[in-house]
């Protein structure tokens, strides 16, 4: 097994209520994604493998980090949050939040109304986003040489559940603490994939970056 590195996408279209509008990187999303292949290229982290899921968020991120060779991968993709909150408005009348501080109740509520299986037809079931999470990284993680996964946050929260044996509230928890273009690795430890690192932003630590760390 090899160690693990999970890339949240830069800031997409805060402002957009739907699947297709959100995936988008903003202008302070494409900054982040080039502040972040700055500091590793600086670094001179050691990456053979580059991963990153099927959506423009994530490609947009990993071009932004001036990854050149990427293999896409649609198992890393984020869960369809948009279109579930839509279905728990229309099923169970949860108002879709307007502003970040409503998601930080909202996403909790979803978490556990799609595990529980009480969302009627969501785009997939909490038990195949389980399976295509844990199946792609352990794909990943049985090939040569440290790996760089960009990604989304619930994907990345999904992967620490595993890994940590969390509730869906400590998932859902972890998910909006997940900063854009954040960096969590999953090193092999005993034959299993165990965190060491969580939500590192070193390319945004200094003070003219700190209003770059963003979670929406």
């Amino acid at each position: 097994m090899t160690h693990i590195t999970l890339i949240r996408h830069g800031q997409a279209n805060t402002e957009a209520r739907d699947e297709v509008s959100y995936d988008r990187l903003s202008p302070l999303g494409h900054q982040q994604a080039d502040w972040l292949g700055q500091y590793l290229a600086s670094s001179n982290a050691h990456h053979p493998r580059v991963y990153s899921g099927t959506l423009t968020r994530h490609i947009e991120t990993a071009s932004g980090m001036g990854c050149t060779e990427v293999t896409q991968d649609a198992r890393l993709n984020e869960m369809e949050y948009f279109t579930m909150a839509q279905a728990m408005q229309e099923q169970h009348g949860l108002a879709i939040p307007e502003e970040r501080e409503g998601f930080i109740a909202h996403l909790p509520k979803v978490f556990k109304a799609w595990a529980a299986g009480e969302i009627d037809n969501p785009p997939e079931s909490w038990c195949d986003f389980e399976h295509r999470t844990q199946s792609v990284l352990a794909e990943i993680a049985a090939g040569e040489g440290p790996a760089l996964v960009v990604t989304s946050g619930g994907f990345i929260s999904m992967a620490m559940r595993q890994a940590m044996g969390l509730d869906t509230d400590g998932m859902a928890r972890m998910a909006l603490a997940i900063m854009n273009t954040s960096m969590h690795r999953l090193f092999p430890i005993g034959g299993h994939l165990s965190p060491v690192l969580f939500n590192a932003v070193p390319h945004l630590d200094n003070s003219e970056r700190q209003h770059a760390q963003t979670h929406l």
